[in-house]
């Protein structure tokens, strides 16, 4: 077995779309009781849970391949996002959105199953950090 096999190492980030980011931060926070910790242009993500999962809300001007698969990207996290990108196509699956740098260490991509569901992967330090025990809440 590759490593690239084996490698979804668990929930890394929800992203949802919007068409109204504004409306849907000021229904999300009220919704959690605070603010979301991380805002940029078209994006505002939430850390929720036990676990800090991540909640990413983003302006639906930026969905990929508008007229296509569209809806909530559940993201795992993976160690090699692009051998896995490439076991994902080589298995079937059609490119959604191609290997995007979004900051800080958090690269993201995004594919089409052979089912029509779309499947993200990205390599997130965030999930590292709660993996290793050293997550803080951010509230």
């Amino acid at each position: 077995m590759t490593s690239t096999q084996n490698s979804f190492r668990g929930l890394a980030n929800v992203s949802f779309f919007a068409d109204d980011l504004d409306a849907a931060r000021t229904w999300y926070t009220e919704l959690f009781g605070f603010e979301p910790y991380f805002v940029r242009e078209g994006y505002v993500e939430f850390r929720i849970g036990d676990h800090l999962d991540e909640l990413g809300i983003i302006d639906r001007k930026y969905v990929p391949g508008a007229g296509g698969p569209a809806g909530a990207v559940v993201s795992w996290h993976v160690d090699d996002l692009e051998g896995t990108l490439a076991r994902l196509i080589a298995l079937g699956a059609t490119e959604h959105e191609g290997i995007r740098e979004r900051g800080e260490g958090f690269t993201t991509a995004s594919v089409v199953d052979p089912f029509g569901n779309l499947l993200g992967i990205m390599t997130n330090p965030h999930w590292l950090e709660i993996a290793a025990g050293r997550g803080q809440r951010a509230m």
